[in-house]
């Protein structure tokens, strides 16, 4: 038997971890992403360097159940909303960067947010479950996955192939299960992938910048993780 949600005032009903109500939390959901193609960028600013800016590429933007549209970026161990980065060094969000004409802006582009409200308002999904798929799309910011069993001592980079996204609003990157690759190149939605956060040994995303620097060994980048290991 099923209960109407109008029977009761969800408003009343908290989430214990966010101190958000449970009406809330489901408004703050996703239920569409568009890729980011143009090469936007998400600026960021944090303690260590106060008089510095630092960017990153945008991986997508995404529409939430409430009509928010917002830019999303791989950030430590999941995928987050830009104006939401939280870090070990007080990671703090600037704005966008579009650095083809060296502008700084605060909200998503209008076509982008055209783009969703008509994708979301085109394609409606009946769902059984929380964990049934609404999207796949394909990572197109060299995102790489880090795993580790032995505190950092030794790593894996694994390449992100894509970003599924689940009726319950959750984003999660998909990495190759190498004993189950049938068919080369794998794509988005292929058999052999899993989500990274369902692997015991994974830690973090890295962009491709940063993970090329980690398997040449560089400094500068193991002493990056090495913070991140100790906080």
């Amino acid at each position: 038997m099923t209960t109407s949600s109008n029977d009761h005032n969800t408003d009343n009903v908290v989430d214990f971890f966010t101190g958000k109500s449970y009406s809330e939390r489901l408004n703050q959901r996703f239920i569409r992403i568009a890729p980011e193609l143009d090469g936007l960028e998400m600026i960021y600013s944090n303690e260590s360097h106060p008089d510095k800016l630092f960017s990153i590429k945008l991986l997508c933007w995404g529409l939430r159940e409430n009509g928010e549209v917002v830019g999303l970026v791989p950030w430590l161990d999941s995928i987050v909303a830009c104006t939401e980065i939280q870090d070990p060094l007080n990671g703090r969000w600037e704005g966008y960067y579009d650095s083809g004409v060296d502008e700084i802006f605060f909200e998503a582009p209008l076509h982008k947010a055209l783009e969703l409200e008509t994708a979301a308002e085109y394609y409606r999904y009946d769902c059984d479950s929380e964990k049934d798929i609404i999207q796949e799309i394909p990572d197109t910011i060299g995102t790489h996955g880090v795993l580790s069993k032995d505190g950092f001592k030794t790593l894996t980079l694994k390449e992100v192939v894509s970003w599924r996204l689940y009726h319950n609003g959750k984003i999660s990157g998909m990495l190759i299960d190498d004993e189950k690759v049938a068919d080369t190149p794998v794509l988005p939605g292929d058999d052999c992938l899993y989500p990274a956060d369902q692997h015991g040994d994974f830690r973090y995303f890295f962009q491709h910048h940063i993970a090329n620097k980690i398997k040449a060994k560089d400094p500068e980048a193991l002493a990056a993780i090495s913070m991140l290991v100790d906080s």
